[in-house]
């Protein structure tokens, strides 16, 4: 996703005005994750109502039963099927992005790309780092230090769209891009860290099917009848190669285009993006949270959360790390950069986005399944530990930003104000020479109406004083 991009200069600033393309791309992309982040809240908590109901049994069977043909290999449960089939539509969705900021967002330019690939390195580096020591210290298991890693933008819009907080857009796009170098190096770790024995027949084909799929888009070949199938191919072949099957996803969204050529009103990325997006935040990932989020939750579960090492681990690493990580990976980068953060906004104002990048959950779940597959007591109690965490994460980051809500109400309206009514917010044609003519006719119309009234008010006024 796009984030401030600030002209390389002495005086740089840190979270300044973004462009207006940039504005735009962002204003759209806050639209749906926004909506998905609110099915993706609605599902999670109709998980956790129908897996603590009277119908627990129902939630189990339904998720635990199994489809697919089997000579493929893909005879899946339906909780499979969503972790590994639906979010490889998410994580295509990641690529197309990622793909647009390395080629013509912010990860173009290295000096404007520093910002956020190190607050987002930091903000994994240092919940990995919490949970290591938490688990150790207590004799837990290591094998989850990289579930408090990941950012779920999604879940963190749904919770910005519930309070009402009405963030300038340079912060919410700083949050996006962090989501973005945040997904990469989440694909990075599950390529790494999560990958079974490999099947090197299944591999090759994987590979010599990605190979056709970036010929036919080379050589400008269109028809949803051709890739969608070919898709389903590449995903298959890589399910079965033990290599995490929704690296195929990530795969095919880098080989799209996402550069304009002459005449293009936009890329095929972003027409695909358009596309795809809703599907991935409105039905993918929702699901994906219905059958990962059912978790039993009893008074002894929740505080148990707090006391087994593993547990307490994710919790701490989600709530403080994530903070701590991003806030410090900012602060040092804005310091050894020499970049000043804009006058606008306050260090505290970074410190909320940063907790608010606490809420893990789609990734997070994921990787919990992954970290302590076989062992389902313990899955289930990393979950509830993954809710448990961006609860307070959510709930943290909601009271900072409500205590700056004031300030960013009028940055926001400063930044949609459109007084000509150009279509252009006014704040980005404050150096154009029309703009200012403009506005000098429209302030010298609203002064001859105010005339105008002044005298009739004035003449009602005479009528009145004068003689019955």
């Amino acid at each position: 996703m796009p984030a401030p991009a600030p002209t390389p200069s002495k005086d740089r600033k840190v979270l300044g005005r973004l462009s207006l393309p940039e504005r735009n791309f962002v204003a759209e992309a806050l639209r749906t994750e926004t909506v998905g982040g609110v099915l993706l809240l609605l599902a999670a908590i109709a998980a956790l109502i129908w897996a603590n109901s009277g119908l627990k049994e129902s939630y189990e069977s339904v998720r635990d039963f199994h489809l697919g043909p089997a000579s493929l290999g893909l005879d899946l449960s339906i909780g499979h099927w969503a972790a590994d089939g639906l979010l490889a539509v998410f994580f295509f969705v990641a690529g197309i992005e990622l793909k647009r900021e390395l080629v013509a967002g912010d990860l173009k330019d290295p000096r404007a790309a520093v910002l956020p690939v190190v607050a987002a390195l930091c903000g994994m580096a240092v919940p990995a780092l919490v949970y290591t020591l938490v688990s150790s210290t207590g004799g837990g298991s290591l094998a989850g230090w990289a579930v408090p890693t990941a950012t779920d933008i999604a879940f963190a819009l749904a919770v910005l769209a519930v309070i009402g907080t009405s963030l300038p857009s340079a912060l919410r796009a700083f949050l996006l891009t962090l989501a973005v170098v945040d997904d990469l190096f989440a694909i990075l770790i599950i390529a790494v860290f999560f990958t079974d024995d490999l099947n090197f027949a299944a591999l090759g084909g994987a590979v010599v099917s990605l190979a056709v799929f970036w010929l036919l888009l080379r050589k400008g070949i269109r028809g949803w009848y051709v890739y969608i199938p070919l898709a389903l191919v590449i995903w298959g072949l890589m399910y079965n190669s033990g290599i995490h099957a929704t690296i195929a996803g990530v795969a095919m969204g880098l080989m799209l285009r996402c550069t304009r050529r002459e005449g293009e009103e936009h890329s095929p990325g972003e027409r695909i993006e358009h596309l795809v997006r809703p599907l991935s935040a409105g039905l993918a990932v929702p699901l994906f949270a219905l059958f990962s989020a059912g978790v039993a939750v009893s008074g002894n579960a929740i505080g148990e959360v707090f006391t087994r090492p593993e547990t307490l681990g994710v919790v701490l690493g989600l709530v403080v790390g994530k903070a701590v990580g991003i806030f410090g990976g900012t602060w040092l980068t804005a310091r050894f950069t020499r970049a000043e953060l804009s006058e606008e906004l306050a260090w505290p104002d970074v410190f909320a986005v940063s907790s608010l990048a606490g809420i893990g959950f789609t990734v997070s779940l994921l990787i919990g399944e992954l970290a302590f597959e076989g062992d389902e007591v313990l899955t289930d109690e990393v979950k509830a530990a993954v809710l448990t965490g961006s609860l307070i994460a959510a709930v943290l980051a909601g009271t900072l930003l409500k205590i700056r809500n004031a300030k960013y109400r009028k940055l926001w309206e400063a930044e949609e104000l459109d007084e000509d009514l150009d279509g252009i917010p006014d704040v980005y044609e404050q150096d154009n020479p029309e703009y200012h003519l403009r506005m000098a006719d429209i302030y010298e119309r609203k002064a001859a109406e105010h005339r105008r009234l002044a005298e009739v008010t004035a003449g009602a006024s005479e009528e009145n004083d004068g003689p019955a």
